[in-house]
C-alpha cells in the first residue's frame, strides 16, 4: 500500500493534557477596546506570533474578507472538480486567495483568487475521510484493536490530502488504520507529530471557572436563551448539572453538555451576573466580539485563557476527527494558536472580531503548553461556535 508518509523533527516531550483557549469576556468588567478594524491589542498580538505588521494589516483583512464574502461562489464555479480553498502568505510577506481544482481550471471569474491544479477533488478526499471515520465509529471496545498512537484525521486542501497525525513511533498503526478503513492510500498523507492528544480541564473570555470545586476551565462566549443568561464552553469540561463557581462564588450550572462525539456545552448563570461581549486580551483590555462568520483556512486567528494569555495563529484545518482517549469527537477546526493547560472551553476569535469556536484539546509539553513546539506542529482544536448556537437555541452576545 502506497502511503504517504510526512516525519515531523522528533522532540522529546511528555503525555499533558491540552488546553484550551480562554475565553470571551462573559462575566468581565472595565472597558472593551474601542473599535477599529483591529483593535491594538490584537494587532500587537498578531505582529508577536504571526510576523503581520502594520502595513500589512489592510491587505490581510481584504484577502479575508474575499474568502468569506466569495468562497461559496468559488464552490460553485468550479463544480465537482472543487478541492478547496485557503488564505495563503507569499515570501514578500502579501497574502492571497488560493483555490484548488482537479480539473484543467486556470482561472476564476472571482477576481483576486489564484487557481491551483491538483489530483484529488474535494469531494475524493471526503470520501477517504468518511470511510477513516465510519472505521472508527465501528470499532467495539474490548474486541476491536485500539487506535491507541493514532491522534486526528482530517481533509488538508492545502496539500491536497487527508492527513491522519500519530504520535512519534506509531507510523504502524496509522498505516493499519487507514488500510483497515479502507480509504483510497494515493489520498493519505501520515504524519508523526509530537505530543498526545488530550482534552484537559483547567471567566471574560478566558477567566477561570471551576466546575465541582474539582476542575477548572475557561469561558468561550457569552450567550443568552431567552432570558436566561449564560456562557458556551467545552464539553469535556462537566455535565449537564455540574456546578459553576467564579472567583470562589457558586454562579451557575451546566444546563447541557456533549461529550464525546462532539466537544460543546453551555451553563447558564443567575440573572445577576453581567454578560459582555468580548474576549480578554490579557493587558488590561478586552476584544468586541462583533459576530460568529467562520473564517478560511489560513486566515488569522487569536484566542485567550487563563494559562497562556492572547496568542495568535492561522487556522491550518477543518472537520478534523481527534481520537482522545474518551472517544473520537468529529468536525473540530484545527488552529497553531499556542496553548496551556487549563485553557479548555476558551474563546477563539479572528482580527474582524468574529467568534469561532471554543477549545477543545492539543499537543502539548510537559511543561503544560505548546507554546515550545514549532507552530508548524502544534494542534490546537476547538469545536466551531455555530453549531453550539443552533444545538442549544442560544444567541451570542454581540458588540
Amino acid at each position: 500500500m502506497s502511503v504517504s508518509i510526512s516525519r515531523q523533527s522528533a522532540r522529546t516531550i511528555s503525555l499533558s493534557a491540552c488546553v484550551a483557549l480562554a475565553a470571551a469576556a462573559t462575566f468581565a468588567s472595565g472597558a472593551a477596546v474601542a473599535g477599529d478594524t483591529v483593535d491594538a491589542q490584537l494587532k500587537f498580538a498578531m505582529q508577536r506570533d504571526l510576523g503581520i505588521f502594520p502595513g500589512q494589516y489592510a491587505q490581510y483583512l481584504a484577502t479575508e474578507r474575499l474568502a468569506q464574502s466569495q468562497g461559496r461562489a468559488i464552490e460553485r464555479e468550479f463544480g465537482s472538480a472543487y478541492a478547496g480553498s485557503w488564505i495563503e502568505r507569499n515570501a514578500d510577506g502579501s497574502f492571497k486567495l488560493v483555490a484548488a481544482s482537479a480539473g484543467a481550471r486556470k482561472s476564476s471569474s472571482i477576481g483576486g483568487v489564484e487557481v491551483r491544479n491538483v489530483r484529488h477533488s474535494l469531494k475524493q478526499l471526503q470520501q477517504s475521510m468518511d470511510l477513516l471515520d465510519a472505521s472508527s465509529r465501528a470499532r467495539i471496545k474490548g474486541i476491536s484493536k485500539p487506535l491507541t498512537g493514532v491522534q486526528s484525521w482530517y481533509v488538508d486542501p492545502v496539500s491536497n490530502s487527508v492527513v491522519v497525525k500519530v504520535d512519534q513511533g506509531a507510523l504502524d498503526r496509522g498505516i493499519d488504520f487507514v488500510a483497515l478503513s479502507g480509504a483510497d492510500s494515493g489520498s493519505v498523507r501520515i504524519e508523526e507529530t509530537p505530543g498526545t492528544l488530550q482534552t484537559a480541564a483547567t471567566i471574560v473570555g478566558g477567566i477561570e471557572y471551576s466546575i465541582n470545586n474539582a476542575s477548572l476551565c475557561s469561558v468561550g462566549f457569552s450567550v443568552t436563551r431567552s432570558s436566561t443568561k449564560g456562557f458556551v464552553t467545552a464539553g469535556h469540561c462537566g455535565s449537564a448539572g455540574a456546578i459553576v463557581r467564579i472567583g470562589g462564588a457558586q454562579v451557575g450550572s451546566f444546563a447541557a453538555s456533549r461529550f464525546p462525539g462532539n466537544d460543546r456545552a453551555w451553563v447558564s448563570v443567575g440573572s445577576g451576573n453581567t454578560l459582555q461581549p468580548w474576549v480578554s486580551n490579557y493587558s488590561g483590555g478586552n476584544v468586541i466580539v462583533r459576530g460568529s462568520t467562520e473564517a478560511a483556512i489560513g486566515a488569522a486567528v487569536c484566542r485567550s485563557g487563563r494559562t497562556t494569555g492572547y496568542r495568535c495563529g492561522t487556522i491550518t484545518a477543518k472537520n478534523v476527527t481527534a481520537n482522545y482517549a474518551q472517544g473520537a469527537v468529529y468536525g473540530l477546526t484545527q488552529g497553531n494558536a499556542c496553548m496551556g493547560r487549563g485553557d479548555s472551553g476558551g474563546s477563539w476569535i479572528t482580527s474582524a472580531g468574529q467568534a469561532q469556536g471554543v477549545m477543545s484539546g492539543g499537543n502539548v509539553q510537559a511543561n503544560g503548553n505548546n507554546c515550545g513546539i514549532p507552530a508548524s506542529q502544534r494542534s490546537s482544536l476547538f469545536e466551531r461556535l455555530n453549531p453550539i448556537l443552533s444545538q442549544y437555541g442560544l444567541s451570542l452576545v454581540r458588540g
